[in-house]
């Protein structure tokens, strides 16, 4: 079945007209910035490097699309990038966890884009197998015109968590479309962390394949002077008894720094008992700064344990602000406290350690630039 912001999918790009900007998918994105990533662009650039570091038990490997397993999340494209990424990719990076492994050091994928000139295309499978614990990081950086599927299949019983850092140059280009499907009483936790790049448009849905499966999907992003990132996030609640808990919260500083946050929660007719809640907090810091939040819910039946949404958009509180200046510390350190705090919740929760030393560490770089450094 069809929602009003996540379309029927196609693998024929003739079902995908090129966008306009009027359609409702489209509507926020800045299709001109986009290198024609959105109509006809070659995707056939090499312009850039993948290093793995697996945690041992754990395959990650290239194949060739014709041995790969791709399309096994039952994802299709919906939108026209997905569409020209799925057909010009020529290769699968799968990555399998197998089933009972509990791995404790996460698996971590590095691309380094070396250049922005030619875009290319890249498609990522992750199978977390029936039972498994582990954890899958995927770390962007450098400069690309990038246009990618992602596909994450969560086993029955299985936990996971999946991690994408976006800390490209602020002259990348990356489209992507990830789609999880989670089993039953299996657990994902979806983290995605947007620091770089000068658009960044990521859409990620989640469906179910049992009863008791749960989703989490986390956010963190902070955008700067002309950055566009944008984030579309779309629960699909196909089983009775599923959870899906989105949290994004996001910072702006800088002339037109932009960003979107879309989130779409579906309940069908049979996903009976479910529990569901979206959340999106963003924080502008300075003027000329913009953050467009929309939240949105369907439910075809009412027998369901819970559902919500929130969002909220504004400036430093100053009652905060006071209270830290009034016990000595000054303006600018207040500020970045409040902003630290504003943060904390969601990287505490994160749960790989050194990925939280590092967002901190990121987040702090990206105040230094406004706010100042702290003695």
């Amino acid at each position: 079945m069809e929602s009003h912001l996540h379309p029927e999918g196609s693998f024929d790009l003739a079902d995908h007209p090129v966008p306009t900007g009027l359609e409702e998918i489209w509507r926020f994105t800045p299709l001109k910035r986009l290198r024609d990533l959105h109509k006809d662009a070659p995707l056939d650039g090499d312009h850039h490097t993948v290093e793995v570091d697996a945690a041992p038990g754990v395959t990650a490997v290239s194949v060739p699309v014709a041995d790969s397993a791709r399309g096994v999340s039952g994802y299709v494209p919906v939108d026209r990038v997905s569409a020209r990424a799925w057909a010009a990719a020529t290769s699968v990076f799968e990555v399998t966890i197998p089933a009972d492994a509990e791995i404790e050091q996460p698996t971590t994928i590095r691309l380094h884009g070396a250049g922005i000139e030619k875009a290319g295309a890249g498609h990522l499978l992750v199978r977390a197998g029936r039972f498994s614990r582990a954890v899958v990081v995927v770390d962007y950086d450098g400069s690309a015109t990038w246009a990618e599927n992602i596909e994450v299949v969560v086993e029955d019983g299985a936990h996971l968590t999946f991690v994408t850092i976006q800390d490209w140059n602020d002259d990348s280009v990356h489209v992507v479309t990830q789609h999880a499907t989670v089993g039953r009483d299996a657990e994902l936790r979806h983290v995605a962390v947007s620091l770089g790049g000068d658009v960044v448009r990521a859409s990620t849905s989640a469906d179910y394949r049992g009863t008791g499966g749960s989703v989490e999907m986390l956010g963190v992003y902070f955008a700067d002077a002309g950055q566009h990132i944008e984030h579309r996030l779309f629960a699909d609640h196909t089983a009775p008894r599923t959870k899906s808990n989105v949290e994004y919260k996001g910072a702006l500083q800088g002339q037109d720094a932009h960003t979107v946050w879309i989130g779409n929660v579906l309940i069908r007719k049979e996903a009976e008992g479910i529990l569901t809640y979206e959340s999106n907090d963003n924080l502008v810091l300075t003027d000329g700064a913009k953050a467009d939040s929309v939240p949105n819910l369907e439910i075809e039946t009412g027998d369901i344990e819970g559902a919500g949404h929130a969002s909220t958009t504004g400036r430093f509180d100053d009652q905060h602000l006071f209270y830290l200046q009034s016990r000595g510390i000054p303006e600018e350190e207040a500020r970045r406290l409040v902003v630290h705090g504003f943060f904390n919740d969601i990287i505490r929760r994160i749960g790989v350690p050194a990925l939280q030393e590092r967002l901190v560490a990121s987040i702090e770089a990206e105040l230094a630039e406004h706010v100042g450094r702290i003695d």
